[in-house]
């Protein structure tokens, strides 16, 4: 058990600050997180060349230092012995909240077996303003982040969400973002869904509708910029028939929903078909042959 009161002090003992940074519109900086900043002995930051820039714009000249995901286990243990010996460690990352989708959940942990303070600064995340915005039920909500990059991980990540009832919060780089639409149609069919990217930029944009429509939408123009995937839950009677979206559907038909409405290529289409359907491939090919 750890109980923490976190502003009476330790003698001898530091504090771990957690300090979220402006995810694109510098004006979201908090007054408290800049004083943070300025106070703190070192400041950790997963890019130290980014936070340099925010530093310098708030005219701040706390030592930085590196911490990241590729150096966490060597540079963790050195912070926190600076946190032991007295010395206040602000943690940043790129953009946010540290410790969503970063190390610095990991760092949180250490710090709390250690029975070390950390407080955590409230303000920027993109998850909560995309929810907020989306349009969609904000009464429960899942929030995943980044799904697995392999297929195979992904299609067992999307499976257990599929009853998932209240609103999921997934986020997807571009480059990403139309393979993932196509396995969260084929896994959750035509539900509802809001993309928002680029949030509290010049280019903020949400793009709302359902599946289909959002699938059509990324296929009309270079999709760009970082985004947040807001995705309705499963209704009662989507999980009463098993969410199976396409039950209506001949095989044909099944893998010309693919090819026509997703671009896939037809080996694409088929083998997708044969994954949901739980089939062999070229059961799925003759198949669909023959009624061709």
């Amino acid at each position: 058990m750890n109980i923490q009161k976190s502003f009476t002090k330790h003698e001898g003992q530091g504090t771990l600050y957690i300090v979220p940074t402006p995810i694109g519109n510098l004006e979201d900086m908090t007054f408290r997180a800049v004083s943070i900043l300025k106070e703190a002995d070192t400041i950790a930051a997963e890019d130290t060349r980014n936070t340099k820039k925010l530093l310098n714009h708030f005219e701040i000249s706390t030592p930085l230092t590196s911490y990241h995901e590729h150096n966490k286990y060597t540079k963790g243990p050195q912070l926190l012995g600076q946190i032991n010996e007295g010395q206040t460690i602000a943690v940043v990352s790129d953009a946010g909240m540290p410790g969503i989708s970063d190390p610095g959940a990991d760092l949180v942990k250490e710090a709390i077996e250690q029975e070390l303070s950390v407080v955590v600064l409230p303000g920027c995340n993109a998850a909560l303003p995309a929810l907020v915005g989306s349009g969609l039920s904000t009464d429960q909500f899942y929030f995943y982040g980044f799904l697995p990059r392999k297929k195979k991980e992904r299609q067992a990540v999307l499976e257990a969400l599929n009853n998932q009832r209240s609103t999921i919060i997934f986020y997807e780089s571009p480059h990403r973002l139309k393979e993932m639409l196509s396995h969260l149609y084929a896994q959750f069919g035509n539900r509802q869904i809001t993309l928002a990217r680029e949030l509290t930029k010049r280019y903020e944009e949400y793009v709302r509708g359902s599946l289909e429509e959002v699938i059509q939408w990324t296929s009309e123009g270079e999709v760009r910029g970082e985004f947040c995937v807001i995705v309705e839950g499963a209704q009662e009677e989507e999980e009463t028939a098993g969410q199976i979206w396409w039950g209506h559907l001949s095989i044909k038909e099944h893998v010309e929903y693919y090819i026509s409405h997703q671009q896939m290529p037809p080996k694409e289409a088929i083998k997708q078909t044969s994954v949901d359907r739980n089939m062999k491939k070229r059961d799925v090919y003759q198949a669909f042959h023959v009624e061709s």
